[in-house]
């Protein structure tokens, strides 16, 4: 594993990581994480791909992991969403060059698959093979005019870079609600409470994120399901991943609505995985090993 920066589009320098396999690379994953955790997350995943002869790189998204800088906010993207959006294309970009002609492959997980497909239709000559997308979403657009509202106030009235309790309560406050007997406030993201532990215990998960970027995460989710912005994807094959138990997919049912709507959008190889017994990080569940061998076939066949 090695460790390097570029400057972000929005403020500081983004933190990468590169795990290169031993042998030839057949395939490049890039790895898109979500909300308030960070890349390094991926290394048991990472060393797994590793294992099959691929190379896997990862950036922290400004204000996230090794790129948060010491006077910059936390949760926080500079220059909004699009920002944000291009520090992800530019690594793709490193890294294809570095690579050339090797099949990529791109997995964005929550808020890093919301990213993924925001960078599918505004880079969509980028020269992907297919993308993954774990533990995404479909939200009403009344819910996220909504939503978009109350954040834009909170915004105005108390400044963009703070964290916000009203905010926080409404994207994520019953996440829980289904989970028998939660013991912690983040119980949703996995069965394992090993895993669960280990995100409360790590110093670069599980904080408030800013205003800002709940606002700006909600304006990306409505871009991304605009059907002008569908159109302007690549018709390239698309996996999604995703726990039947995970609220932020809406248990299934929005992970479908959002593949529906690509093959709507003319996507023709879109499939779909729902793993009965997880929450919204599959790749750390108790069913890791079933989801690690289905990404791996889909990545054979497909890249």
């Amino acid at each position: 594993m090695t460790e390097f920066t570029f400057p972000s589009h929005g403020k500081g320098e983004i933190h990468c990581i590169r795990w290169q396999p031993e042998g030839r690379v057949r395939t490049v994953v890039q790895i898109v994480h979500g909300i308030a955790e960070h890349a390094a997350r991926y290394d048991r995943f990472a060393r797994f791909l590793n294992r099959q002869n691929m190379l896997v790189v990862a950036e922290d998204h400004m204000g996230h992991g090794g790129s948060l800088t010491p006077d910059g906010p936390v949760g926080y993207f500079t220059h909004g969403w699009n920002a944000a959006v291009d520090d992800v294309y530019r690594l793709l970009d490193i890294t294809r060059k570095e690579n050339p002609g090797v099949p990529y492959v791109i997995l964005g997980h929550s808020m890093g698959s919301f990213l993924t497909r925001t960078l599918l239709y505004r880079y969509p000559n980028c020269g992907l093979r297919g993308a993954i997308l774990s533990g995404t979403a479909w939200q009403p657009f009344t819910l996220l005019k909504a939503g978009l509202a109350m954040c834009r106030s909170v915004c105005c009235a108390n400044g963009e870079t703070l964290p916000s309790p009203s905010l926080r309560n409404l994207i994520f406050g019953s996440y829980n609600k289904q989970v028998p007997n939660p013991s912690t406030p983040f119980d949703w993201i996995c069965s394992d409470p090993a895993v669960v532990e280990a995100y409360i215990q790590d110093p670069l998960c599980g904080f408030a994120e800013s205003a800002g970027l709940d606002r700006d995460m909600l304006w990306g989710m409505q871009m991304n399901q605009k059907k002008e912005n569908l159109a302007k994807m690549p018709n390239l094959p698309v996996l999604f991943i995703a726990g039947a138990q995970d609220p932020v997919g809406n248990y299934g049912k929005g992970v479908r609505k959002s593949a529906e709507a690509f093959r709507r959008a003319g996507l023709a190889d879109v499939s779909v995985i729902l793993y009965a017994n997880s929450r919204h990080e599959v790749l750390n569940d108790r069913e890791k090993d079933l989801v690690y061998q289905d990404v791996l076939q889909w990545l054979q066949k497909k890249a």
